[in-house]
């Protein structure tokens, strides 16, 4: 595995998570070496969302693994000297049956291994699996179709999601754990501070640390938001239990890739000081 402590220590510009062409993203893997290696970065890790054995527009096609693979070592082989690259897979998880613990990812050469929750069962057929993670406008549509306008229920079966995640394994980083607060947040103002909800923050922080797991920190959304994922409300877990931390972007483009962070480690250093 990765010494992620010892780049974080030796470096503020790295970045962990990001989506290119072989999945949602929205310019070539050469484009955001490039674009990394003009803003000074130091270390660069891919993350396409996985392969899913679900439809699902956003994630890459298994026949297209090999091609990432292969030009994943083409730009190693021509920029390594300058920035260090790292090949990975943002995998979903959908259950038992599908995550970073199943053989298929054992089987590909990843340097680490970050896991996150986009797709929740539907109530109103427990076999579908829905992507809560889109835009809000498609989030409230699917609340009416797939989950009976339940929004605790969709919150509880997030977190329940992302706990068997973590008890299944297999992966190094949790990616925006609490991303379903940004939706369930618009959908019902004040969701994320409800006690309930609060709990279930803090279970599952609680045993991602219990697994020993890297937490991400992700600045997608502050610039737009301004809010990262978690939510600055729970930085103080992170005080708590000295949780390992990276900072990433979760870019689909080549020029955010920074976007977020200088603002976000300022008040991460708020929030860490002693009390």
């Amino acid at each position: 595995m990765i010494d992620f402590r010892e780049i974080t220590k030796s470096s503020k510009l790295y970045n962990f998570h990001s989506h290119t062409q072989f999945c949602d993203g929205r310019a070539s893997m050469e484009q955001f070496v490039t674009a990394a290696i003009e803003q000074g970065f130091t270390h660069y890790g891919f993350t396409p969302h996985s392969p899913v054995p679900i439809a699902s527009p956003c994630n890459m096609k298994a026949e297209d693994v090999p091609a990432y693979i292969d030009e994943f070592r083409r730009l190693k082989n021509l920029y390594g000297n300058r920035i260090s690259l790292y090949l990975s897979m943002e995998i979903d998880y959908l259950g038992p049956q599908w995550g970073a613990s199943n053989n298929y990812f054992a089987s590909l050469p990843l340097d680490y291994r970050l896991s996150s929750v986009h797709f929740i069962p539907s109530i109103t057929d427990s076999n579908e699996m829905v992507d809560v993670d889109g835009n809000f406008l498609s989030f409230r549509k699917k609340m009416g179709t797939y989950f009976c306008n339940d929004i605790e229920a969709v919150v509880r079966s997030f977190y329940a999601q992302s706990l068997a995640m973590i008890e299944a394994g297999g992966f190094d980083v949790v990616g925006h754990f609490d991303k379903i607060g940004h939706n369930a947040g618009h959908f019902r103002m004040g969701i994320e501070q409800e006690p309930w909800y609060v709990q279930l923050v803090e279970r599952t922080f609680e045993a991602i640390m219990d697994h020993h797991l890297i937490i991400e920190i992700n600045t997608k959304a502050l610039r737009d938001h301004c809010r990262t994922f978690p939510n600055e409300h729970f930085y103080h877990l992170l005080r708590r239990y000295h949780a390992p931390l990276l900072i990433n972007s979760d870019a689909h483009y080549p020029e955010l890739i920074n976007a977020g962070r200088e603002e976000t480690m300022s008040l991460l250093a708020t929030a860490l000081q002693p009390k």
